[in-house]
Parts: C-alpha cells; structure tokens; sequence
C-alpha cells in the first residue's frame, strides 16, 4: 500500500489506534508515518493506516532522520507533526518542569518537530494543562519552540470543545499551532455547531446548527446483545440496521460528507464490527433500567445517556502499569447496558469501517485516549487553508490491514514489531 503523495504529508507522533490520524486525514491529509509506543495499539493504527509507516517505538528513541530513512518521506517536506505527549508530573519550584522525567515527553515532542522540519505542528492535550501548575509546562513548551529560531507559535493557546465542531460528546482539549517562520500562522477553528447539552435540553434560538445527539449517533445501530456470537467475538455479519440519521448514515459510508477527505476504505455494509457484549447481573441490569436518562446511576456512578443529549467525556482507564482499571461506561440510553466499542466510536466519530482491537478493555482505552474525528478534522482544515491548501480526496482506495492485527495479544504484538523486550507489562486478564 503506497503513500498518495499529491496530498500534504503528516506525521503522528503518539499515535494511540489513530483518532487524530483519522482526523487530519479527513482534513486532508495522506499520514505518511506514526509513532505509537504500545504495540497492541500500533497493531490497530496500522490495521487502520496501512498506506503509512507505523513504527512502534518509544518517541524518545526515535528520530526525525530515522523516521523520513524508514518511511516513504524521504527527502520530501513534511507538511505537519502532530501528538499529544503524556505529561503526568510537576516539577518543584525553582525548576523547569518540562525536565521532570514524568514530563519528558513534552520534550522529546519538540525535538522530533525541530528534526522534522515540518510547515506546521499541532499538540494537543488535557484542558487542565492550561492552567495552575501545569500551565508551566505549556509555556516551557512555548518557549523551547520560541527559542529555536524557527517556529512561531499561535497566542493565546486555546482550549477547543469537540461538541463545538459536530461531536456528539462533550470533550475539551488544549491545541496547541505553531508554524515555520517562511510560512502563514494558522488560526483556531471557529465553531461550526451549537452543542445540546448532557441533559438533553437543547438551546434556545442556536445561531449555528444544532450539533449531533446520542440518538442521532446509536439510533441505527442493531442491539450487540442480540447477537450470541458476540459473547465470543466482536463482529458479527447480516445483521439489520435500522433507519440512520445523516450522521450515522456518513459513519456508515451510506452518504458522502463533502468535508471528508479521507482516502476511501471497504464498507462493512450488513457486518457489525468492535461490538463485543458485556454480561451484567440481573441486578445491574435491573438498576441500569430504573435509571433516568441525562442521571448518573447510583450505585454504578455511570451516566446513563439522554437521547437527545450528548455523551460525557469518554475515558480510557489506567494502563497495565497502573492497575488496569476499567474506566466507567456510560449507560445505553435505551437499553439496559453498558455501551459497546462501536457505540462509543459512534460518539466519538470514528467511521463503520475503522475497527479497534477485539479486547472491549483496549478497544475503550483506544477511544478515550483519542480525539474525537472531528475535532481533529477542522484543526487539520484550518491549518491547510492557513497555507493555502485546498484539500482533495485521496484519489485511491485503501485495503485495510489483516484482522490478525485485531486479534494480537500482547506477546503476538510485541513480536509482529520486532521488540526485544516488553515495553508494555502483560494484563492479568486476557478478555476485557
């Protein structure tokens, strides 16, 4: 699978499954290489993106060189660096806090840029990052580009909400643009919808388009526990969708979106994929039933979606090193049950055809810890039309990765990539 390379080349660094590849690719954008340190995910980027590089390998230990001499770049400019750095630390007073190991990411971010030589870069992170302690971090980020001679960076910096740009779901993150000093700043995206609220109440008189609802993203969607396939897998074929809201219908592949530039892939056109059912107790399910929609359940503590609302901010969980820990699942607004995969992707804008690793536990880590498809979209258009760029559609089609990416357990992943040594430490469970 080759690289269009008529359209503008980026780069994602800490790439996660690829929310924000598949974001800037509908931009406009051919993503030519991705950097993603934990190898269950990579596997599924490059399930996703196999017309790029995907190199699983700590950011860190890679470098701008290695990544044009192991890609299709070359010697050819690199349009854009995106990724969103963890940064979990702060530094004591009287130091720089970007030099706490904890924060060393952020760092490493910078360098990678300044290696590459791109035209432009985007960071993007938690809200939270904009202020208190934290803020120090961001403006020593600011700073070392600054200092380097050769970026500008766009002031002031700015937290965006994914529900402002036809996200179904409420999901604030720092953006963080800077460009080359030959080339034009971008600006910041103005909204393109007005949001409904969590509750399902919707404003009064919006002066933009009245955004997505959670109905509008699940209300086409066949019931996973229909389906006793789905106790075993996380697909299922020949199955019924019911009538599709035009955002549904655009996720299904049924209508075309003229602001989608994405490289076109395979319909799964009667297939139900990432849906993997969860088993609740009577108790559970009896509780999930009695709860309001737009309340939180109150022994569970999940939401339990409005139809007519937007979803609350999905999380990931904790990471194997960390515990493991499941992050809450909203409550089907309908339906006596946690959401599936494919549910939470829906709220989060990933297309039918973009699938997750068959695990729900990574599946939902690889959601949470993405950006919401459009969001990701009108950030990557901006920056083009800062530049001039009319984005097009990729001319070719792509065949997506083998299924046995999906499927990998970590050991399998770990030696698909060629690691020597574990980066990632085994979950005490197999099936989450």
């Amino acid at each position: 699978m080759a690289l269009d390379l008529t359209r503008p080349l980026a780069v994602d660094l800490f790439a996660g499954a690829g929310g924000l590849s598949l974001g800037l690719e509908q931009a406009g954008y051919e993503i030519a290489a991705a950097v993603e340190y934990d190898p269950i995910h990579a596997a599924v980027h490059e399930f996703n993106f196999p017309q790029g590089k995907t190199f699983c390998r700590d950011v860190s230990k890679i470098t701008g060189d290695y990544i044009r001499e192991n890609s299709e770049i070359g010697d050819r400019e690199v349009h854009l660096v995106a990724g969103g750095p963890p940064c979990q630390g702060i530094s004591m007073i009287g130091r720089r806090a970007i030099d706490d190991p904890r924060n060393a990411l952020l760092k490493e971010f910078v360098r990678v840029v300044l290696e590459l030589k791109p035209r432009y870069f985007l960071m993007e992170n938690v809200a939270g990052l904009m202020v208190g302690k934290h803020r120090q971090l961001l403006d020593e980020v600011v700073e070392m580009f600054e200092a380097s001679g050769n970026y500008d960076v766009v002031t002031p910096v700015k937290v965006l909400q994914a529900a402002d740009y036809g996200s179904p779901q409420s999901r604030r993150r720092m953006i963080l643009l800077g460009a080359r000093k030959d080339v034009t700043l971008p600006v910041y995206p103005e909204a393109t919808h007005t949001p409904r609220t969590i509750k399902g109440a919707i404003p009064q008189n919006p002066k933009l388009p009245l955004g997505p609802s959670v109905s509008d993203a699940l209300g086409d969607l066949p019931d996973a526990d229909d389906f006793e396939e789905l106790l075993h897998d996380d697909n299922v074929q020949n199955v019924t969708y019911k009538r599709a809201s035009e955002y549904a219908a655009r996720l299904r592949g049924s209508k075309a979106d003229p602001t989608d530039f994405s490289r076109g892939r395979p319909r799964i056109a009667g297939g139900l994929t990432s849906s993997a059912r969860t088993v609740h107790t009577k108790k559970s399910i009896d509780r999930f039933a009695a709860a309001e929609p737009g309340t939180t359940e109150t022994v569970s503590r999940f939401l339990r979606l409005h139809p007519d609302g937007i979803c609350n901010t999905l999380r990931a969980g904790t990471a194997s090193d960390r515990g493991a820990y499941t992050a809450p699942r909203p409550i089907h607004p309908t339906l006596p049950r946690v959401i599936t995969v494919r549910e939470a992707a829906r709220l989060h804008g990933y297309p039918d055809w973009f699938r997750f690793h068959v695990t729900k536990w990574n599946g939902f880590r690889e959601i949470g810890n993405s950006v919401p498809a459009r969001l990701g979209r009108a950030v990557g258009a901006s920056i083009l039309a800062a530049d001039d760029i009319t984005p097009t559609k990729g001319s070719k089609s792509v065949r997506l990765g083998s299924t046995d990416l999906l499927y990998m357990t970590a050991g399998q992943a770990h030696e698909h990539f060629g690691l020597t040594e574990r980066v990632i430490p085994q979950r005490d469970r197999k099936v989450g």
